[in-house]
């Protein structure tokens, strides 16, 4: 844990108690503030009041006593419409941040050299922070791994000189974060996500944006060219920070672009060194591509050597959720991708394999499956569920076949029959890249991938994927 001290004997309120408020209520308290934490969901205050977080009711508090509101992420702050919280909070002048604003707050108070690097973006986030955190582990560094991956921020070991904290930073957690200061970050695509609680995609691109507002020299900026919006950023960047642009697309001036599974590093307008990932089965895939030259990038940054960067690269075990092979029945792969909440994440997957049976399907996120139709002659048959299946049924017409399955578990068993029943003599995939929230029947996607893996680790004679859970060669 980090302890806060920097509201010492003051009253703070922590409102949202998933992981990340539960943390934060716990740091205040260790730094010796006092907590007064709470949330819509009786179940949740109840969890917190088991780990001796001290709950009140915030609705009947009086404001005046506070001096900060720690919201949850999660929380809407400006749209639709704030939350009561928020209007409480600014009715009475009270400061809104986040937890990763008390992070960068108590490291700037500590005096400490820990380096920061921070990774956002539309998709990929996850896969660049948990390889850009395991390049640097494997060169040996200090590293702490968090934020919007794996733990939350103050639930991270206490500042050290030597230490390296790689955080994935949503876009909820930047507007919350107005001190947000990393020594290195990588905005690695913008497109239209989350703008029901951005209200429109300029707005969300700035909020985006801000991870390099702060920044100075001797700091980096890693920025993502394959997209308008980030290519409009990137022309607005000119230092005293260091520019690296990334892309998989074509070459870049400065930074790191992708070509057939080789990464190559620009400077000056002329190729340096480069590093093949070709056959790192957790890199398959262009846009995975991107994502390894960001990492690249980033601990370039911090001094990895070009060795070090490719033994680290060949040991990268991948996410789960995302292009995770679960198991194998015969030449049937079964790929759990269950984090590709949007139409352009799945749109990677389907990019990368061929002769799908693909699941799709949840709360529809704006656009639904706009853009994906490109990729209907690699799929086989699609099964829908969730609340967006009658619309997407409506959306896919006779341009693709399809089903409306309803379930998860109706549409494995179904995409699994289909398949064998089809014999093809070349590899298939049964894939879960749902292009679509989960909430209408799952608390997150990662509930969504559990029960997709228990559920196709349930059918006969399927082997399970290695420990490592890689993609496929």
């Amino acid at each position: 844990m980090i302890p806060i001290d920097i509201f010492t004997g003051r009253d703070v309120a922590v409102f949202g108690l998933g992981v990340s408020g539960i943390a934060a209520a716990k740091a205040l308290s260790t730094g010796g503030a006092h907590v007064f934490a709470w949330d819509d969901h009786p179940e949740k205050r109840w969890k917190a009041d088991e780990q001796n977080v001290q709950t009140g009711d915030l609705s009947t508090a009086d404001w005046s006593r506070f001096a900060a509101l720690i919201l949850s992420p999660g929380i809407p702050l400006t749209h639709p419409t704030p939350h009561w919280i928020v209007k409480k909070a600014q009715e009475s002048g009270v400061e809104i941040i986040g937890d990763t604003e008390l992070f960068f707050r108590q490291r700037e108070a500590e005096g400490s050299n820990a380096k920061v690097i921070v990774v956002t973006g539309t998709n990929g986030k996850s896969t660049t922070t948990a390889l850009t955190a395991h390049l640097l582990r494997e060169s040996g560094r200090n590293v702490q791994e968090g934020g919007n991956i794996g733990r939350a921020v103050l639930d991270l070991e206490p500042f050290a000189d030597d230490a390296i904290y790689v955080l994935e930073l949503s876009s909820f957690q930047i507007d919350l974060t107005p001190s947000l200061h990393p020594n290195a970050a990588a905005l690695l695509n913008i497109t239209p996500d989350h703008l029901d609680r951005h209200g429109s995609l300029e707005n969300y691109a700035a909020i985006k944006a801000r991870v390099f507002e702060k920044m100075g020299e001797g700091d980096t900026a890693v920025i993502g060219v394959d997209d308008p919006e980030t290519r409009k950023i990137a022309e607005s960047l000119t230092g005293p920070y260091a520019v690296k642009q990334i892309s998989a697309e074509h070459e870049v001036p400065e930074g790191v672009y992708a070509e057939d599974a080789e990464l190559f590093e620009i400077g000056n307008d002329k190729r340096g060194d480069e590093v093949s990932i070709e056959g790192i089965s957790a890199l398959r895939g262009v846009h995975n591509w991107q994502n390894a030259a960001a990492a690249y990038a980033l601990v370039r940054s911090q001094g990895l050597t070009l060795q070090e960067v490719e033994l680290g690269l060949r040991t990268f075990p991948g996410l789960s959720h995302r292009m995770q092979l679960v198991g194998k029945l015969g030449r049937l792969l079964f790929i759990n991708d269950s984090k590709a909440t949007n139409a352009d994440a799945a749109g990677k997957a389907l990019a990368a394999l061929d002769n799908i049976y693909w699941i799709v399907g949840g709360r529809a996120k704006e656009g639904g499956l706009k853009g994906l139709d490109r990729y209907y002659e690699k799929i086989n048959k699609a099964y829908l569920i969730g609340e967006a299946a009658e619309d997407f049924d409506k959306a896919l017409g006779d341009d693709l076949e399809h089903t409306i399955s309803g379930t998860l578990e109706e549409a494995l068993k179904q995409a699994t029959e289909d398949a064998i029943a089809a014999a093809n003599p070349h590899e298939s995939v049964v894939l879960l890249s749902p292009a679509c929230a989960s909430y209408d029947q799952f608390d997150n996607f990662e509930k969504r991938g559990e029960a997709f893996i228990d559920a196709v680790l349930a059918i006969d004679d399927v082997i399970p994927a290695d420990s490592d859970g890689d993609a496929p060669e």
